[in-house]
């Protein structure tokens, strides 16, 4: 796991990478590289090197990245990020046997966005999105909403999904877990989501003065997808 001794996740992660049929790419942002709490990291740890590969930057073309433009031709190929246009991914898994590819946008959700309207090579793959049946359990880190998964998590449930192997979720979650506890024992503090804290009148944070941003915080309170 890389990290110091005390704080060591080793004894938490799988001893042997899962066996999973389903190929990861992250796509990472540049910014989440220096993240001392990110996530990928502990997800590549669960599986096996060609089941996770991880690309950072902030745009890509076929000239640069022929293999990415090929997966995303790929019609197995599948990219989680939520939207009017996505299909739950629970469907797409009752209707195909064969091994699936699938993107992940890592990064902040502002910058997920940013990456994918304008890479048009992510528009190739079938977009699907995950239910928001469970919530975030890394609370150590602010999430817009209640649902909001980070990137092991959607990754964790997306895998248990098309793998249809629910131990594999639980699997992938308990280095997390793990994280969180030795975080919180050592100072951290429980991150509600920013949905929570305005809601319940504790967000302490001056309200922004931009109108789209501040019409995105009223949505947040009045329960409306965004």
């Amino acid at each position: 796991c890389s990290r110091p001794q005390k704080v060591c996740l080793c004894p938490f992660l799988p001893v042997h990478p899962l066996k999973v049929s389903t190929c990861l790419y992250i796509i990472q942002h540049p910014a989440e590289e220096g993240r001392v709490l990110r996530t990928v990291p502990l997800l590549a740890a669960c599986l096996p090197p060609d089941k996770c590969k991880i690309l950072v930057g902030r745009r890509f073309n076929e000239d640069r990245y022929p293999e990415l433009a090929t997966v995303c031709r790929n019609p197995n190929t599948l990219i989680l990020y939520p939207g009017a246009e996505a299909t739950n991914l629970e469907e797409i898994a009752v209707m195909s046997s064969s091994p699936s590819v699938m993107i992940i946008i890592d990064g902040t959700w502002s910058q997920a966005k940013d990456m994918f309207y304008k890479n048009s090579l992510f528009r190739l793959p079938k977009q699907v999105q995950l239910k928001p049946s469970i919530s975030s359990q890394y609370v150590i880190r602010t999430q817009p909403t209640n649902t909001c998964l980070s990137t092991l998590e959607c990754a964790a449930v997306a895998l248990s999904i098309l793998e249809k192997n629910k131990s594999i979720q639980e699997t992938i979650l308990h280095p997390l877990q793990a994280l969180c506890s030795f975080q919180l024992q050592h100072g951290a503090q429980i991150h509600h989501s920013k949905e929570h804290l305005l809601k319940n009148g504790l967000y302490d944070k001056p309200m922004p003065k931009n109108k789209r941003k501040l019409r995105r915080m009223e949505l947040l309170v009045n329960n409306v997808k965004i």
